[in-house]
């Protein structure tokens, strides 16, 4: 399971990490690198959420995450 981190400053300086692979999943930080951070863990968080409620991945799960 390979995850794309995207990442973009806005107007007023924020940062936004999004998580293309799952849709929802971005968060706004001051740095771009607490922005990534912040993406990264929420993502590992839905995974979780997901695999608990029945919904586990065909494949063995190797989470790698890669910037777009």
């Amino acid at each position: 399971m390979k995850l794309t981190v995207e990442t973009e400053q806005e107007v007023d300086g924020r940062w936004i990490a999004e998580i293309l692979e799952i849709p929802g999943a971005l968060k706004y930080a001051t740095t771009r690198e607490a922005a990534i951070a912040q993406v990264e863990a929420l993502a590992l968080r839905v995974i979780a959420d997901r695999i608990e409620h029945g919904e586990r991945p065909t494949e063995p799960i190797h989470i790698t995450f890669a910037a777009a």
